[in-house]
C-alpha cells in the first residue's frame, strides 16, 4: 500500500476513535441526566401518590385535609 493511502486511513481510524471517546462521554452524561430524572420522577410519584392532599404551604388548608380523588377545584 502507498504510504498516502496508509496515512489517510490513520486519520480515519483517530477520527473514528475520537468521535467514539465523544459520543461515549455524551452516553455518560445522559445516563447521569436519566438517573437523576427517574429519581425525580420517582419523588414526585410518592408526592402525588397520596390519597390526601394538604395546602400550598404545607400545612392543612382551611377545610382541613381533603380527598384528592373526589374534591373539585373551587372553580368549577
Amino acid at each position: 500500500m502507498p504510504d498516502a493511502r496508509i496515512e489517510k486511513i490513520e486519520e480515519r481510524v483517530a477520527w473514528l476513535e475520537h468521535h467514539v471517546t465523544q459520543q461515549d462521554k455524551a452516553m455518560l452524561e445522559m445516563s447521569k441526566r436519566l438517573d437523576r430524572l427517574q429519581a425525580e420522577l420517582l419523588r414526585q410519584r410518592e408526592r402525588a401518590g397520596s390519597d390526601r392532599i394538604t395546602g400550598f404551604d404545607g400545612e392543612a388548608g382551611e377545610r382541613g385535609e381533603r380527598d384528592a380523588a373526589t374534591d373539585r377545584p373551587p372553580h368549577y
